[in-house]
């Protein structure tokens, strides 16, 4: 059986862009994790445990917030985490 995997683009597109997926890091050492909280309820917590594993591991975080979960990030909330940080995990907590 052959598996194909699907990316979906979670950006508010009205029309899907088709990217190149970027190769993952070898390693996280020396680079910054950003860490969005998307205003969802408990985002908070779930961010504070990512923040504590990446601690403990050694790997530097910054956070980052939308200001509301009803609308996409501020593109200068985005360039923020673009210029600052190497990787992204956006909190899709409930």
């Amino acid at each position: 059986m052959t598996y194909v995997e699907k990316l979906r683009d979670p950006t508010a597109e009205t029309a899907p862009t088709r990217r190149a997926r970027l190769a993952p890091p070898t390693s996280l050492e020396g680079k910054t994790v950003a860490l969005m909280d998307i205003g969802k309820s408990r985002g908070k917590e779930f961010i504070d445990r990512l923040e504590g594993h990446f601690r403990n591991a050694g790997i530097a975080t910054r956070r980052y917030a939308k200001p509301t979960n009803t609308k996409v990030a501020p593109t200068a909330v985005m360039q923020q985490i673009a210029a600052e940080a190497q990787l992204a995990v956006i909190a899709l907590s409930d």
